[in-house]
């Protein structure tokens, strides 16, 4: 599957964005896609996750509660809301993907990538 990320850009303290994340390829609902990102110097960390269904979704601590992962599998499409944006959320934000159940929150377990999308968040 082919994944391409978009969405990304400037924003205030305090002020939202939607990521999209748009698959291709062998697209279909029985994918989990998540949602990492990578600031400078730091390692790509785990955001959000979406069960194939999208009943079920899963959130890193830093933002539960502020940002909501969502899909539309008739578009082969996920997206990220963010509210309430902090500059700590400023980094590349990738989507994933990844075919099997199992752990979620590590970059090895996913096996289709996007090219990345970058927030930067300004104080």
């Amino acid at each position: 599957v082919q994944l391409q990320a978009s969405g990304g850009g400037l924003m205030q303290a305090g002020g939202s964005l939607r990521l999209s994340c748009a698959a291709s390829g062998r697209t279909g609902s029985r994918y989990y896609m998540g949602w990492f990102r990578q600031a400078p110097g730091k390692e790509r960390e785990f955001v959000a996750l979406s069960r194939p269904s999208g009943t079920n979704t899963y959130y890193s601590d830093s933002v539960k509660g502020r940002f909501t992962i969502s899909r539309d599998n008739a578009k082969n499409t996920v997206y990220l809301q963010m509210n309430s944006l902090k500059p700590e959320d400023t980094a590349v934000y990738y989507c994933a993907s990844k075919s099997y159940e199992g752990g979620f929150e590590r970059p090895r377990e996913y096996g289709s990538w996007g090219q990345g999308t970058q927030v930067t968040v300004s104080s």
